[in-house]
């Protein structure tokens, strides 16, 4: 299996890390780090120096009850980021197509969309280009997804989305090579919820396209080892090994390094077998 981004072409014979840059000013984790051109930039290129595959940048934050920003803001936050770092493969994270499109013409290879191409004119700007996609579950809105989120059973539920997803994207011309999906760790799901769709990830991997876990420094974490944001990262690289033995292609990552190394080691011991 293998995911083509516009120009690069990935192998999937190993996980994927992918690196979180925001350059947001109230992201969850390292909102207000990097808000700045020149910080997001040296971020981004250690990252990928420590052994990120792909950077993704954000600029607008996706936790709960984030205040939303204008297309404009989102826009002057990322634009200038993505242009200088030409030749680095880059993933934007955002749901407006008008910031879908601006990033795919400064040179993004993927866009990672939590809203899994749904806003208006998104699943046709994705299948007019050559860049991959994310397309990722979520239950609600950023505003109110926390609030009570409820599923029969969260992982036929999350399944059920992304297999329509999945056939939306190929309807349009996007083709399985290209799409990658989500199930969206804390994103509408409860404690009870992120578990049980970690327990059962591998089901995921059934829908024939690679599976992205993005669990890093999460709140399901916190809930877990009474950790802040900021001390979650042996959690974290914990999580991201336990959804690659259940089949995650792709780990969305704070702490490349950390993952990194860790993966070294468990493709050490899983190589032969």
């Amino acid at each position: 299996m293998f995911l083509q981004c516009n120009q690069y072409q990935f192998e999937l014979s190993r996980p994927l890390v992918m690196g979180i840059v925001n350059v947001t000013p109230d992201s969850f984790s390292d909102g207000g780090l990097y808000g700045q051109r020149d910080a997001a930039v040296v971020h981004a290129l250690q990252l990928i120096k420590a052994g990120a595959d792909i950077i993704d940048i954000g600029g607008e934050s996706t936790r709960p009850g984030a205040v939303p920003v204008s297309v404009q803001q989102e826009l002057d936050r990322v634009l200038p980021v993505i242009e200088a770092l030409s030749g680095v493969p880059i993933s934007i994270d955002t749901f407006k197509p008008l910031v879908m499109q601006a990033a795919i013409a400064a040179g993004v290879c993927m866009v990672n969309d939590i809203n899994a191409l749904q806003e208006e004119g998104a699943l046709k700007l994705v299948a007019n280009s050559n860049v991959a996609v994310c397309l990722m579950h979520k239950q609600g809105s950023i505003q109110s997804m926390q609030l009570q989120p409820e599923y029969r059973d969260v992982v036929d539920e999350v399944a059920q989305f992304l297999h329509s997803r999945i056939e939306a994207a190929e309807a349009a011309g996007i083709v399985r090579q290209r799409i990658v999906i989500d199930p969206g760790f804390g994103f509408g799901k409860t404690l009870a919820h992120n578990l049980s769709l970690l327990r059962e990830f591998e089901k995921l991997t059934r829908l024939g396209v690679p599976v992205l876990a993005g669990l890093s420094r999460k709140s399901m974490l916190g809930a877990l080892t009474g950790q802040s944001s900021e001390q979650r990262m042996p959690a974290s690289v914990a999580a991201a090994l336990i959804a690659v033995q259940r089949g995650a292609a792709i780990l969305r990552v704070h702490d490349v390094m950390a993952t990194v190394d860790a993966l070294k080691i468990w493709n050490a011991i899983n190589r032969d077998i």
